[in-house]
């Protein structure tokens, strides 16, 4: 059913995470994965380490991670049914069947990004496996066995726990998951022999979750006005967020990349429906335990347990976007799908009759929710697709207006892009991104003064944009105000000192100005931070070629070619440049080779001709 996934593209994140991700690929990298946190856009060195494995097997080929994502989730499935089993929870395998078909895990399954959420689940699993064996749950276990060996086990788990957190930090509910586990499964629980056992796990993940919270708030940058929310309005996002998994767990229809922001209002009284319904069925649960047993509670409260991090008690960078995600119920899943296999388990054995029709029943549920993740999955074909059923399923959603203008920019739809940029705008007038991507198409359609304005308005709300003091820049330096466009590229170097492009524009603008040294420094450091980038290779060599530096100049058009080779125009200065140096066949090749690719490039047809006269006077 994840066949359409794999045959899926890179997506939104899927750039800094692998496509953008300069630690990957070298050795070095891999040591900034480990040893700088901030290095990668969160603190997750195991999930990286995989990627930095498979990029010399599969380089920029989206397939090959979606591959390793799906085994990972058929991974989990399997190991699930295990756990599930040694637990003796009826219909074990037909929850893990639901688990790994199930179309709400697709986000996690089919984005590249949420590596994370699939690893972090194959170690979290193994670790609650490995416990389980430690405390002679289940099979024959290990209570009556020998200390190496209950030891082995007590290891294996702790250290399984450290690679999931490693992995994602939302794993660091397993400790606290085991308790309950313990409590439910044990005829008396007591806290010497369940709990100490645990206390390096919750030191553990008591570690990383203070870590993953600092680079949070400090490195992704989840501090400002859309983050400040009371205790009590965190409570109704909390209440509103269990009951909308759950209701997505029981019907998954309408699935979507990016959910409408609920409006929280602690002074509406229907909103604090949600976490008092939530109390109210938890309270039953309880109060019904010596009837029911203690299962259905425990498998409540390992749903909301497991949420807990997801849940807007503590700040996290998407609740700028939403409050609710697919893939943050992954593993929080297990609870209510395990009890609801239990449940139609149960049901089966006692009522033999209906044996036959409730099997042709879950045969049903495994063939619909096949095909809803079938669909589901064919939605991250690529980003366009993406945005766009995005957009028919939450029309306000100024995220998906937003990116999906940025993708018809690309395209040359300018209009287009800036009715959705407009739309995003009316949704949400504070994000800047949006003010710099119309400001973006406003320069494009030659329309400065819009454009700068545009620019302006989004360094008022976010006066760290690099991105916004860098176009502003070349905005301003193409109306001929050369100064101000210098001071708009050092404002964003000094925000972002590895910009390569503020570097080469600076560069371009020093020689406006005829300050060729400090237009050769900024072009060398520009390539230094980036040696793939063709433009500081070219306007060095332009800049070179006008100094009389001929052997220079061809040097750097040559490595201008490696890194662009379709560009006629670097054709063209090549030729030029070889012209100059008398090697006529070079030129008159290159010529050639630009003219193929941009017919009327004149330049390249004057040279041409030139270069055939002096090949054959």
């Amino acid at each position: 059913v994840y066949l359409p996934a794999l045959r899926g593209g890179f997506i939104w994140d899927d750039d800094d995470y692998v496509t953008a991700n300069a630690t990957l690929g070298s050795l070095d990298g891999l040591r900034r994965i480990w040893l700088e946190p901030g290095a990668t856009p969160q603190y997750y060195p195991v999930t990286f380490s995989s990627f930095w494995l498979e990029r010399p097997a599969w380089g920029l080929h989206p397939s090959g991670y979606h591959f390793v994502n799906i085994l990972l989730h058929a991974a989990n499935a399997i190991l699930l049914w295990r756990v599930l089993k040694r637990l003796a929870v009826p219909g074990a395998w037909l929850a893990a069947v639901i688990f790994a078909l199930h179309p709400i895990q697709v986000e996690s399954v089919a984005w590249i990004t949420e590596r994370k959420n699939v690893l972090s689940g194959l170690f979290y699993l193994l670790s609650a496996w490995s416990y389980l064996r430690f405390v002679g749950i289940g099979g024959q276990g290990t209570q009556n066995s020998e200390p190496r060996t209950q030891n082995y086990f007590y290891a294996c788990s702790l250290v399984f726990f450290i690679c999931a957190l490693l992995s994602k930090s939302v794993t660091a509910s397993l400790p606290a998951a085991l308790l309950l586990v313990l409590w439910w499964k044990r005829d008396k629980f007591k806290w010497k022999r369940d709990a100490v056992p645990l206390i390096p796990f919750f030191v553990a993940g008591l570690g990383m979750g203070i870590v993953t919270i600092w680079m949070e708030r400090h490195s992704v940058g989840a501090l400002g006005a859309d983050w400040s929310l009371s205790f009590t309005e965190r409570c109704l996002v909390a209440g509103r967020a269990l009951w909308f998994y759950a209701f997505k767990l029981a019907w998954p229809d309408r699935l979507a990349f990016n959910y409408a922001s609920w409006d929280i209002d602690a002074g509406s009284w229907w909103q604090y429906l949600f976490p008092a319904g939530a109390l109210a069925l938890l309270i039953v649960l309880w109060a019904r335990r010596a009837k029911i047993g203690r299962g259905p509670v425990a498998a409540v409260l390992f749903f909301a347990l497991t949420l807990f991090p997801a849940l807007g008690f503590v700040s996290y960078y998407p609740m700028i976007y939403s409050y609710v995600a697919d893939h943050f119920v992954y593993l929080a899943s297990i609870g209510l799908i395990a009890l609801l296999a239990a449940w139609i388990s149960d049901f089966e054995i006692s009522q033999l009759k209906f044996q036959a029709p409730a099997r042709i029943g879950a045969l049903t549920i495994f063939l619909i929710l096949a095909l809803l993740t079938w669909r589901q999955a064919g939605l991250y074909k690529d980003l366009k697709t993406l945005w766009t059923d995005t957009l028919w399923k939450n029309p306000n959603s100024w995220l998906a207006h937003n990116n999906l203008g940025s993708l018809l920019v690309e395209e040359g739809k300018l209009d287009e892009a800036a009715h959705h940029f407009e739309r995003a705008l009316r949704l949400n007038p504070a994000y800047d991104d949006v003010h710099y991507n119309l400001g973006v198409v406003f320069a494009q359609k030659g329309k400065p003064g819009e454009a700068i304005a545009c620019y302006r308005e989004a360094l008022r709300l976010n006066p760290e944009s690099a991105q916004a003091h860098n176009n502003l820049g070349l905005a301003l330096a193409g109306q001929g105000d050369l100064d101000s466009g210098i001071a708009e590229f050092h404002q964003a170097i000094m925000i972002k000192p590895d910009y390569a492009k503020a570097h080469n524009n600076l560069g371009l603008t020093f020689a406006g100005k005829e300050k060729w040294d400090a237009a050769s420094t900024h072009y060398i450091e520009a390539i230094r931070i980036d040696p793939g980038f063709a433009d500081p290779y070219n306007n060095l060599g332009v800049l070179q070629a006008r100094q009389g530096r001929l052997a220079d100049a061809q040097r750097n058009f040559e490595r201008a070619l490696a890194a662009r080779p379709g560009s006629a125009p670097l054709h063209a200065n090549l030729a030029r440049t070889l012209s100059q140096r008398g090697d006529f066949a070079g030129a008159k090749a290159h010529y050639e080779e630009a003219l193929r690719i941009q017919p009327d490039l004149e330049e390249a047809r004057t040279g041409l001709l030139q270069a055939k006269q002096r090949l054959h006077p």
